[in-house]
């Protein structure tokens, strides 16, 4: 797993809020994972973080360390049709938003 918390910016992180449909959650599951996978082996990819409540509502950020490595990203063959059955099968909504981070910090509570 990548440690987030050593990046340092600037970077670019692609925020990705979903509301599922009640629909087949394996299979989703399992693309999910491959897409995960996938990203993992393409140039600029610095991370992810993931997490999906009951209601259906997720939440991913991916991170690039560029703009042109998210572009490459969308473009990736697999993961354009993931992303046609993410609108045909999975999703009600969906929102992308790109953002370049120029400051981040975080806290860890001392043991």
């Amino acid at each position: 797993m990548t440690n987030l918390r050593a990046l340092t910016p600037p970077y670019y992180a692609v925020i990705f809020s979903s509301q599922r449909k009640p629909a087949d959650g394996e299979e989703y599951a399992k693309t999910a994972e491959y897409m995960e996978t996938l990203a993992k082996t393409m140039p600029g990819y610095l991370g992810i973080e993931s997490a999906r409540g009951e209601s259906g509502l997720g939440l991913t950020i991916s991170y690039w360390d560029s703009e042109e490595a998210i572009a490459s990203w969308k473009k990736q063959v697999d993961h354009q049709e993931a992303q046609r059955r993410g609108r045909n099968e999975w999703y009600e909504t969906y929102d992308v938003r790109v953002a370049r981070v120029d400051r981040a910090y975080s806290m860890k509570k001392a043991r």
